[in-house]
């Protein structure tokens, strides 16, 4: 059979048993344990980025307070987007936590790993997108009260 023939082509797939009595290789213990220390790294940048965020405006607000100072409103549109992203960065810690443990847990009884077009790093990324966006649209057209 070849490319071009009308019919798809089948391959054989190897037997696959759901239990194995066979341990999974280490190195992808360790992979899995690389993967979620990463993921432990982004949710803490996230959290630290989120708190300077939040703190950045208590400074502006700190700094246009002193004498001489034109006054300036503040909408405190920094300290929410600094929550969010403190609050984003624990939901990544501990949704990674949860799939790093369904992961061990798909190793020690020898099942496939599962992946999804949907991972944890589209979610944070687009999430991170659109945070983006709403932080540029606030740079650019100053939401005020």
């Amino acid at each position: 059979m070849t490319l071009h023939d009308s019919e798809p082509m089948i391959l054989p797939m190897p037997a696959v048993t759901p239990q194995t009595t066979e341990l999974p290789d280490a190195r992808t213990y360790f992979a899995a344990e690389r993967t979620l220390l990463a993921w432990i790294r982004t949710g803490l940048a996230l959290m630290g980025f989120g708190f300077v965020v939040a703190r950045f405006g208590l400074f502006l607000r700190e700094l246009a307070s002193l004498p001489g100072q034109p006054a300036v409103p503040q909408s405190g549109f920094s300290l929410w987007i600094g929550t969010l992203l403190v609050l984003f960065g624990v939901a990544v810690t501990v949704g990674a936590s949860i799939k790093h443990f369904h992961t061990i847990r798909r190793l020690e009884s020898g099942q496939r790993l599962r992946f999804s077009p949907w991972s944890l790093g589209m979610f944070v990324g687009i999430l991170l997108g659109v945070i983006g966006l709403v932080m540029a649209t606030y740079l650019i057209f100053g939401f005020t009260h």
